[in-house]
């Protein structure tokens, strides 16, 4: 897996790591059209509702919302359709194995640009975090910052 550069950081899923136990991260490429990389170039894209899946050994990313782009024509396609990601067989089979068996859920961090060029996702195997986990992760949050400015 390769360290990502955040200075070209597109867009990042806020709630993930409020609302889910992050154990390991991937990326993967994505194929989208030239109207979607022009929009997601714009900032016009979402996160946010995101989750992966495997279906006949391929990866797919659902309900990323990528909006039309302005000067686009008839080549603008659904804002939230099925994309196709693009990951080696062997660490999908590791995806897949961890998705079945021990129940883990797969959904984007992030969206960026590499050194090429190429648009990329951050992917994550995921739990879902309970209410008290989340209002002890704001506990800890506030004497972060608290001791911040001590």
């Amino acid at each position: 897996m390769k360290k990502q550069n955040n200075n070209r950081t597109i867009c990042v899923n806020k709630k993930a790591h409020h609302d889910y136990f992050i154990h390991e991260k991937f990326e993967a490429g994505i194929v989208l059209t030239g109207c979607e990389i022009k929009s997601i170039c714009n900032g016009n894209v979402n996160l946010q509702d995101g989750y992966a899946s495997i279906d006949k050994g391929e990866l797919l990313l659902y309900n990323m919302f990528i909006s039309h782009y302005n000067n686009g024509t008839y080549f603008n396609l659904p804002e939230k359709r099925i994309r196709k990601l693009l990951m080696h067989k062997k660490e999908i089979l590791k995806i897949s194995h961890s998705i079945k068996e021990k129940g883990f859920t797969l959904i984007p961090l992030s969206l960026y640009k590499n050194d090429y060029g190429k648009v990329k996702v951050e992917l994550a195997l995921v739990k879902g975090k309970h209410n008290f986990d989340k209002r002890e992760a704001l506990k800890e949050k506030q004497l972060k910052q608290e001791t911040k400015w001590i």
